[in-house]
């Protein structure tokens, strides 16, 4: 067996960034993806003279290694990481490679809603303070590029659960949990207790002065406080309980160093509760850091969240178009239709992960007044349905679900993409739903136009 050799399997951001990290380190590295390689990914390994191969895996140039990178997409059932756990091979996650070479600060934000606007947050209110942050993980460049580059002193680090499950070393010294609800249930033998404790590992290895940032409101992680490391700094926050960080009258109420500090409503630019939370738990890591309230009244105006996820389009004859493309499971869509008090013509569906639509038949049948099926298998959807929503229809294009929505709307309507399913029986990504169906909006104004 050749001595510091490492596979990379997967050669997206994850998988070159660490390729390119193991190079530089000095791995004899070999990349294998089963599918095609994007060509500006395939030109920076050749580029870099990096041995790769696409799709396919070929068992002789994959096992005769005692590392293997992960990229978070592959699944562990996967029968080449099979081959490779029977055989004894290390298997672990881009995110734990990139760990092994760095002593930067991290900051690391997972939930099942909620961590990519609360990662762009943060990374916001630091770089409005003046420190030297990068993004990385789930949102930015990979945390192996990140780690190679060495130009930040503090990674802000947004975690999926499938990065958290090839961990082993890794350390957050802050470490934020937004919330812990059903999501990826497929990846998890349909079993809701392991999910959790994927996203509870963001926790492993911290001890000391390191900050956890909690939500008191979650059910599920208010379950398992107990289960807490009681030498860390904890920090809560909450909609409906005074504690670190609450909510008055809409204003945004902290408990710092420095006494009780206010952030006014009309300094907020998100809307709906589930940002509210986002927004105390962005703050709580700010105040961490001793940014100042001026600071964040001023940053917070300028703030642009992440396409896809509540991104107003356009009007069309008084009706607002709002990609939600993002929301890929069914707490994310709660959140969407609480964040409306018009009535919603609701584009859902995709390829379902074992979702349990109950928890949102109450806010469908007040808020929904028809619903289009966007995707190839509709059945779940539309028998859950039926009976709450009068206007029903499916397709299996954006073109037609925008002009599908729009027929069934009238003026101060909201035709609200917001799937409660993953993209990929149609899509190559959630990414691609939502520019394609901003683009069909875009072309229906200028039919209607």
């Amino acid at each position: 067996m050749q001595e510091n050799k490492i596979v990379i399997l997967g050669a997206g951001e994850s998988g070159v960034g660490a390729a390119l990290l193991a190079q530089a380190n000095d791995y004899t590295v070999f990349v294998s993806d089963n599918g095609e390689i994007n060509a500006s990914y395939r030109d920076e390994l050749k580029k870099n003279n990096i041995s790769f191969e696409e799709n396919g895996h070929t068992d002789e140039k994959i096992l005769l290694t005692e590392l293997i990178v992960k990229s978070p997409g592959i699944s562990d059932k996967t029968e080449i990481v099979q081959k490779a756990i029977a055989k004894g091979i290390e298997v672990i996650s881009e995110i734990e490679f990139a760990y092994r070479f760095t002593r930067k600060t991290i900051i690391a934000i997972t939930g099942s809603n909620g961590k990519t606007t609360t990662t762009l947050l943060i990374h916001h209110l630091m770089e409005a303070a003046g420190y030297n942050v990068a993004l990385a993980g789930n949102v930015g460049s990979s945390l192996a590029r990140h780690v190679l580059e060495n130009e930040a002193d503090i990674l802000v680090v947004e975690l999926s659960s499938f990065q958290l499950d090839g961990m082993v070393h890794f350390k957050a010294d802050i470490a934020v949990l937004l919330n812990i609800t059903p999501d990826h249930l497929d990846r998890y033998d349909d079993d809701f207790e392991k999910y959790a404790q994927s996203k509870m590992r963001i926790i492993n290895n911290m001890s000391g002065a390191d900050l956890l940032v909690y939500n008191l409101e979650d059910a599920e992680l208010n379950k398992r406080q107990a289960d807490l490391p009681k030498e860390l700094v904890l920090k809560t926050f909450s909609i409906s309980h005074e504690t670190d960080a609450f909510v008055s009258n809409g204003d945004l109420i902290f408990n710092s160093s420095d006494g009780m500090l206010t952030i006014p409503k009309e300094a907020l630019m998100l809307r709906g509760e589930h940002n509210l939370m986002n927004l105390m738990a962005a703050i709580t890591v700010a105040l961490a850091y001793d940014v100042t309230a001026e600071t964040i009244i001023g940053a917070l105006p300028t703030f642009q969240n992440q396409p896809n996820r509540l991104e107003f389009i356009t009007k069309i004859n008084g009706v607002d178009f709002v990609n939600d493309s993002k929301a890929t499971n069914v707490e994310a869509v709660y959140y969407a239709l609480g964040s409306y008090d018009q009535p919603i013509v609701w584009i859902a569906g995709g390829q379902d992960k074992g979702n349990d639509y109950s928890q949102i038949k109450h806010l469908v049948e007040d808020k929904v007044k028809a619903m289009v099926c966007l995707g190839i298998d509709n059945a779940k959807l539309i028998s859950f349905f039926s009976e709450s929503v009068d206007n029903i229809s499916e397709t299996t294009t954006v073109e037609e679900a925008a002009e599908m929505a729009f027929a069934y709307a009238e003026s101060s309507d909201v035709v609200l993409l917001s799937p409660a399913c993953a993209s990929f029986d149609l899509f190559d990504n959630y990414a691609q739903r939502g520019e394609m169906f901003k683009e069909a909006v875009i072309n229906l104004k200028a039919k209607v136009a």
